[in-house]
């Protein structure tokens, strides 16, 4: 299979969505993204904690009403950075990526650090402005709520710039599944 653009969902697993910010209606969006992206003939790749959560352990599941369909690529990772320890780089190559669409959990953890890596890599990438989440968090004694840390990070992203490379911010609904180039 070659496409270019790719939605990849991140760690949308029982337990990393403990306790997230929204974590049903971000899952719930994320499950609309994938329905597009597959009536688009768009790829899914799930990456999912295999650190945490043991495979195929009640935690480690796709959270409903997401579901990961036979032939779908899963890459298991140990890291917050998706292509640390892993073969998602020589996934994306075989599918001739060059946009990456991103969801998942969590956004100041995983989602940041891999959408920062991608970019670094030479992705096109667009970060789903509302299908993203995370806990609130504490920093040096100042709490810091997981909506601003969404908020945070969308402003971050949507402000990204590397030469010849295009990085946007979009709402699950508008993402546009095509490549940018």
């Amino acid at each position: 299979m070659s496409a270019s653009a790719v939605v990849m969902v991140i760690d949308m697993q029982v337990g990393v969505l403990d306790g997230c910010h929204d974590a049903d209606a971000v899952t719930r969006r994320t499950a609309v993204l994938v329905d597009r992206a597959r009536a688009a003939g768009v790829p899914v790749v799930w990456v999912q904690d295999h650190d945490d959560f043991p495979e195929d352990t009640p935690l480690w599941q796709v959270a409903a009403p997401l579901e990961r369909l036979d032939g779908e690529v899963t890459v298991r990772k140990t890291r917050r950075d998706a292509f640390v320890g892993t073969d998602l780089y020589e996934v994306l190559a075989a599918l001739g990526t060059t946009h990456i669409i991103v969801a998942g959990a969590q956004t100041d953890y995983c989602i940041r650090t891999t959408t920062q890596a991608a970019a670094v890599r030479g992705f096109d990438v667009t970060l789903v402005g509302d299908a993203h989440t995370t806990i609130d968090a504490v920093h040096d004694g100042t709490a810091i709520s997981a909506e601003q840390i969404i908020a945070h990070t969308n402003m971050y992203f949507s402000g990204l710039r590397y030469p010849g490379h295009q990085y946007a911010v979009e709402q699950h609904d508008r993402v546009d599944l095509q490549p940018r180039r």
